[in-house]
């Protein structure tokens, strides 16, 4: 017995903090008040032990497994673990078959998938009929949006429960029990100051397990004085938060988040938001061409005619970004999103295309004029294609009233431009013109000419 207690000593102290610390109890549990505070919805599932299939979606290091693992303790059903990375449909199915054996004894299955978006089609389909019969209870763990990853089917007969990162608050207080709880820190004569705890919970942004993790890396990197004393200090602090690990998913939610939060904050002029936003892109790991591609759309769709050289400038930076690469594109990408964020916005380029494609969607498709078809045999001429065709070049304003819309879209106006910066020049022209066209007679000469 000595010598299994020693040997359990030993692997207890090579157990990584963050696990010897895991919460048993709700009331262990750190954050997530939203959900299993006192009252509130998912606490008074597990009190009552009416828990239905569920997700869990949040960000790493949240207590997504550990919520799953309290759910176990408290509930009369068995638990299986289940990974997302090891396991496939046969492997599924066989803890299908046990569990529907179970459930015709009267015993629940408590079915807990970490990472269930690593989980293809096929997988997630195993799952959904002994979901609906009961057999199972599924409780799926994912970083990833549940709409984007999980098939709808699945979604549909489960619960969703969003977990919030963890304030720097929480984190400070996890620390604190980290240094003086008995399975973890507590048995070392540790001091580390307070400034230093802040700083450990700024760099894990959110994450319980990074902050654990680098709070045991920090205090086992420390010094230890002539006293006994393990003293962290500042350097030591710095040394293992030097490089802060910033959530990014090159093709998941949160790409699509920040390079809306990139986006948004060029339309909204904001040059400093806008540059907060590309640089989380890019220490991310995103692709600078990606990046610079959005940029050129941007140029068109958000600012257009009133700056037109807006366009020019994003194509340059993409450019500039396959000459050079990463790290030097970085001031280009910098110098483009400033830019935007900068210029006159006008989006009627935008709206003109999207008011042409409602129509082409709902209206017939109109044959082209024949005014304006081109008659390049024979036949083609009989038939009259081209005829009335008026060249604009042979009147002196290069102008004609010739109708270019069919019939039925006669008048019909697409692009209106605004008074954003130089789109307003393009104002004044097309008004000019629209006036033109309506004041000269069908057959009058073009303006300038006498009648």
């Amino acid at each position: 017995m000595e010598q299994f207690s020693l040997f359990d000593q030993k692997r207890d102290a090579l157990t990584p903090l963050a696990d010897r610390l895991r919460p048993e109890t709700l009331d262990e549990f750190a954050g997530q008040e939203h959900l299993v505070g006192k009252g509130k919805i998912l606490r008074t599932l597990i009190d009552r032990d009416q828990i239905t299939s569920m997700i869990f979606w949040g960000p790493p290091g949240v207590g997504k497994t550990t919520l799953a693992r309290i759910i176990a303790r408290r509930s009369r059903a068995e638990f299986v673990d289940f990974s997302a990375v090891t396991s496939g449909v046969k492997e599924i199915r066989a803890v299908m078959e046990r569990a529907e054996m179970g459930r015709k004894s009267g015993l629940r299955t408590f079915l807990f998938v970490d990472e269930i978006h690593r989980f293809n089609k096929a997988q997630q389909d195993a799952f959904l009929p002994y979901v609906e019969k009961g057999s199972i209870v599924l409780i799926g763990a994912t970083t990833e949006n549940p709409s984007f990853e999980i098939n709808s089917a699945l979604l549909s007969r489960c619960r969703v429960f969003v977990l919030r990162a963890l304030s720097e608050e929480d984190i400070v207080k996890l620390l604190r029990h980290a240094l003086e709880s008995d399975k973890g820190l507590g048995n070392m004569r540790t001091e580390v100051p307070a400034e230093e705890l802040e700083v450990i919970a700024r760099f894990a942004n959110g994450d319980a397990r990074t902050a654990l993790n680098t709070l045991e890396m920090a205090v086992f990197n420390a010094g230890i004085g002539e006293d006994g004393v393990i003293r962290v200090t500042h350097d030591v602090v710095f040394e293992c938060t030097n490089r802060r690990s910033l959530l990014y998913d090159k093709k998941g939610e949160e790409h699509y988040n920040l390079i809306s939060a990139l986006h948004k904050s060029m339309r909204n002029s904001d040059p400093d938001a806008a540059v907060y936003w590309m640089s989380r892109m890019l220490d991310g790991g995103e692709d600078p061409l990606y990046i610079a591609r959005r940029l050129v759309r941007f140029a068109s769709e958000d600012v257009g005619m009133a700056d037109p050289a807006a366009l020019t400038l994003a194509v340059s930076v993409y450019q500039a970004c396959q000459f050079l690469g990463v790290p030097e594109c970085d001031v280009h990408l910098t110098h483009a999103v400033v830019y935007l964020a900068m210029a006159p916005k006008s989006n009627a380029l935008y709206m003109a295309r999207g008011i042409a494609k409602e129509d082409i969607k709902n209206a017939p498709a109109e044959p082209v004029p024949l005014q304006i078809r081109n008659a390049v045999t024979g036949l083609m001429k009989d038939l009259d294609y081209g005829k009335g065709y008026q060249y604009a070049h042979d009147f002196e304003e290069k102008l004609t009233k010739m109708e270019c819309l069919p019939d039925s879209l006669k008048g019909k106006r697409y692009y209106l431009p605004t008074d954003q910066g130089k789109e307003k020049e393009t104002k004044e022209r097309l008004e000019a013109i629209l006036k033109w066209k309506h004041d000269v007679p069908d057959h009058g000469t073009a303006p300038g000419e006498d009648e």
